[in-house]
């Protein structure tokens, strides 16, 4: 605990030394390199070949999760003992203020990628543009159109037409999980996952209104009921990606619409499933710990911001990958 002389200031502490930091960062290297050696091991790996790409993203997974564990615990006994001062609670909203940019910043680089392809790669490999002119040597006779279930290697007659640039064997989709390919609108998965997941930031605010007004009834309620509508949503997906990959043939070898179909879906149902997470502990600690007052829910604020966040990106997804 540090002291201030001036009269404008207030005591701030300063936690001790921790090596969670540096353990966080080992679980986060370890569950990134785990994950890209299993797309790794899905395009280009031998069927049936063992890899220990799952053992090495579960290790780390078990080993991030577990760090973030310990961090929180001792972040909420430090609040509940008073220890932090407003100055502290003011960095923790900047620092889940940074914390959301970077992942805007995350999804923008994933957006410019659709973008890029969409709009500039796609119609130079049909010929159009300054690329027009390579369209002849390489992809004769594709014609570019998004969703692209026909890949350019397909095109020209199979991976063994190619005279250049041959990374493997694509095949493309059957059909795209576009509105325009949906057989029946109510059928389609994703249009009950948007009403899903809109609804459960509408019950998001109630449940912070609720603890802003001092009703921990009104709040463990709708706070549930977010927290459930989330995994509706993950089950949803999950559906979605078997319907996919099973009646569909879209997976991540399904050319660049498959993969920037699941980069985007992926990585999004991942941070619901995170969002879905901390919600759910901050349930746990209003209902069995009685935590957080009208003036004091920090943790279940930040997890709401998460989730609203996670809520718009769906929204750009909605239309970028589904709609248009």
């Amino acid at each position: 605990m540090t002291s201030q002389t001036s009269a404008g200031y207030e005591k701030y502490y300063v936690p001790e030394k921790s090596p969670l930091a540096i353990c966080a960062t080992i679980g986060l290297i370890l569950s990134i390199f785990g994950a890209a050696s299993i797309m790794n091991d899905m395009t280009f790996g031998e069927p049936g070949q063992a890899t220990s790409s799952w053992t090495i993203f579960y290790l780390g997974l078990m080993f991030f999760v577990g760090t973030l564990f310990v961090w929180f615990r001792t972040t909420i006994r430090e609040n509940i003992a008073g220890m932090n001062s407003a100055q502290l609670k003011k960095s923790y909203v900047l620092g889940m203020f940074w914390f959301i940019f970077s992942e805007v910043m995350f999804f923008f680089c994933f957006f410019g990628a659709l973008f890029y392809v969409r709009v500039l790669v796609g119609p130079w490999l049909a010929g159009e543009g300054e690329g027009g002119r390579m369209n002849g040597l390489l992809w004769e006779g594709f014609s570019f159109s998004w969703p692209l279930v026909q890949t350019p290697q397909e095109a020209v007659g199979g991976a063994g037409a190619q005279l250049i640039a041959n990374n493997g064997s694509f095949t493309g989709a059957e059909t795209s999980m576009a509105f325009r390919d949906a057989h029946a609108w109510w059928a389609w998965l994703p249009l009950w996952n948007t009403i899903v997941l809109l609804s459960s930031s509408f019950t998001c605010h109630l449940a912070h209104v609720g603890i802003l007004n001092g009703n921990r009834k009104k709040f463990n309620f709708w706070l549930a009921v977010t927290v459930l509508l989330g995994i509706i949503f993950l089950c949803l997906q999950a559906l979605e990606y078997y319907e996919a990959y099973a009646e569909f043939g879209l997976t991540l070898n399904a050319g660049i619409y498959g993969s920037t179909f699941f980069m985007l879906t992926g990585f999004h149902g991942f941070h619901v499933a995170m969002g879905m997470t901390m919600l759910l502990i901050q349930l746990l600690r209003s209902v069995l710990g009685g935590q957080f007052t009208a003036k004091d829910h920090f943790g279940f604020e930040a997890s709401s911001w998460y989730w609203h966040f996670v809520d718009v990106v769906w929204v750009f997804l909605f239309l970028f990958v589904y709609i248009l």
